[in-house]
């Protein structure tokens, strides 16, 4: 055996003879959990056509809105929305929304995934947790607009899951980018929720964000 052969072989051994293990791959954030259909709903300017603030192609949804857009209904006070609002209400158990997201330069002070409480006590606050992306730092995402979940997020796409465990109490949300977690956080009590997609504008001038691969997990 020459010395190069020598040395890695060395390299495996532990004390006392022993070959050390390669290191276990990191979960997958989906293990355990099964994909699951679902149906959603549209919620975009109320006077404007879909076609009008929304395309698909290639497998990618675009969705983008104007900061002087009408609401989603008539009379509401609301920010302007694109959005598809998921058509699986829940109470308890585990669910995740699973997508790759693709936020273009500019887009500042929009919600592109939200956990929405449709009915919840009175009191309580209307969503579960919002990410938002702001024009710093070559596109900032923020839970809210409070932790930084991640800076570089314009024009490139990275996968997003939000992994919720509600319960009649006080559940737990997780947040993975590119399937590494970057956040978990206590949900704001029992509510009836879904998930929402799509481009909710709390700045100026036009928001967008795209989406593609979108799947839906429970266990």
């Amino acid at each position: 055996m020459n010395r190069r052969s020598v040395l890695r072989a060395g390299a495996g051994l532990l004390a006392g003879g022993a070959v050390a293990a390669a290191p276990a791959p990191a979960a997958d954030p989906t293990d355990g959990w099964t994909p699951t259909s679902f149906t959603y709903s549209w919620q975009k300017p109320w006077n404007l056509d879909l076609a009008d603030r929304h395309g698909y192609s290639g497998g990618v949804h675009r969705m983008w809105v104007y900061a002087t857009d009408e609401p989603f209904e008539e009379g509401s006070s609301t920010d302007p929305r694109t959005e598809m609002r998921w058509k699986v209400d829940y109470t308890t158990g585990d669910r995740m929304w699973d997508a790759d997201v693709y936020l273009p330069s500019g887009t500042d002070g929009a919600s592109f995934v939200q956990i929405l409480r449709s009915v919840h006590p009175s009191g309580t606050p209307a969503t579960d947790i919002m990410l938002n992306v702001y024009d710093t730092g070559g596109g900032t995402v923020r839970r809210y607009d409070g932790t930084v979940l991640r800076t570089g997020a314009y024009d490139t796409w990275f996968n997003v899951k939000i992994a919720h465990r509600a319960s009649s109490g006080t559940g737990t949300i997780k947040v993975y980018f590119d399937d590494s977690l970057v956040l978990t956080v206590a949900d704001r009590g029992p509510a009836t929720r879904y998930f929402k997609n799509g481009v909710y504008n709390h700045g100026s001038g036009r928001a967008e964000a795209r989406f593609r691969n979108i799947a839906y997990w429970t266990r």
